[in-house]
C-alpha cells in the first residue's frame, strides 16, 4: 500500500471515529441514551439516572435500556386491562421534581449509587408521598453492592431498614401467584435471590430491591435461548405484580 494511500485509509477511519464520538454524546457519559416522550396513558414507567461512584463507568443506571421497559409494558398491555403502551416510559433524572409524576420508578445497578444532596431530598419525599421504587440488577459477587445500597439509603432514612420479603406476602400474590422466589436463580450470578422490602410511613412496602437477580435482563432477553420460558415469565409476572402494587398503595 502506497504512503498516500495509507494516509487517506487513517484519515477516513478518523473520520468515521470522530463522528461516532459525536454521536454517542448524550444523555450518557460514554453512549447515546435519549429520554422518550410517552403517550398519554394510565401508567407510566419511569428510569432513574443517579449519581454515581463511577464502580460501573456511571452507567449501570441505564443497563437493559429501554428493551427492558418496552417489553415489560407489552407483557402488561397483554395480560390487565391496565392502560398501558409499549412506550409508555421516560427517562429521568432522581434530582429533578418531573420524578413525583410517575408513580413507578425503575432503578438499575445500587451499587453504583452515590446520590446527591437534592436526590437524597427527591428520593425521601418520593417515598412518603406514595411512590414505589423497584431496584434490580446487583448481587453478592460484589459484596458491597448491597452494603452500598443499604448505606445510601440510611441517608435516605437513617431510622427505616430492609426487611426481607417471603414468598407469602401480598406482593407476591397481587394479579399473578408467584410460588417460588428462587425459579430464576440458575441464570443469574450471586447464589440465592433475596428480595427487600422498605417500607414506607403508612406501612406500605414503597421500595423492593432485588439483590442477586435482574429483572430487566428476562424482559429484555425473553426471546433469547439462555432465558427459558418458565424463569422470564416469572420475571413479567413480578413486573406486573410491583407494577400494580405501586398503583393500588
Amino acid at each position: 500500500m502506497s504512503c498516500r494511500k495509507s494516509i487517506t485509509l487513517i484519515a477516513l477511519l478518523s473520520t468515521l471515529l470522530a463522528a461516532q464520538l459525536v454521536q454517542a454524546q448524550g444523555f450518557g457519559r460514554r453512549y447515546r441514551i435519549e429520554d422518550n416522550d410517552p403517550p398519554p396513558t394510565e401508567v407510566v414507567i419511569a428510569r432513574w439516572r443517579f449519581g454515581t461512584n463511577g464502580l460501573i463507568g456511571h452507567m449501570g443506571w441505564s443497563h437493559n435500556y429501554p428493551d427492558s421497559e418496552q417489553n415489560l409494558n407489552e407483557f402488561v398491555d397483554q395480560t390487565t386491562r391496565i392502560d398501558i403502551e409499549t412506550l409508555s416510559y421516560r427517562l429521568l433524572e432522581l434530582g429533578s421534581p418531573e420524578i413525583f409524576d410517575y408513580p413507578f420508578a425503575y432503578v438499575s445497578e445500587p451499587g453504583e449509587m452515590e446520590l446527591t444532596e437534592q436526590e437524597v431530598v427527591n428520593l425521601r419525599e418520593y417515598i412518603e408521598r406514595g411512590g414505589f421504587v423497584l431496584i434490580d440488577d446487583f448481587d453478592s459477587v460484589y459484596e458491597d453492592h448491597m452494603a452500598n445500597l443499604r448505606e445510601e439509603m440510611h441517608r435516605v432514612f437513617p431510622d427505616h431498614n430492609f426487611e426481607r420479603l417471603d414468598a407469602d406476602h401480598p406482593i407476591f400474590d397481587l394479579i399473578f401467584t408467584v410460588r417460588d422466589l428462587q425459579t430464576m436463580a440458575p441464570y443469574v450470578s450471586g447464589g440465592e435471590l433475596i428480595y427487600w422490602g422498605f417500607v414506607n410511613s403508612q406501612g406500605e412496602v414503597a421500595i423492593v430491591a432485588c439483590h442477586n437477580n435482574d429483572l430487566a435482563n428476562f424482559w429484555e432477553w425473553y426471546g433469547n435461548p439462555r432465558y427459558p420460558l418458565q424463569p422470564a415469565t416469572e420475571a413479567f409476572r413480578m413486573g406486573v405484580n410491583f407494577l400494580v402494587h405501586s398503583m393500588t398503595h
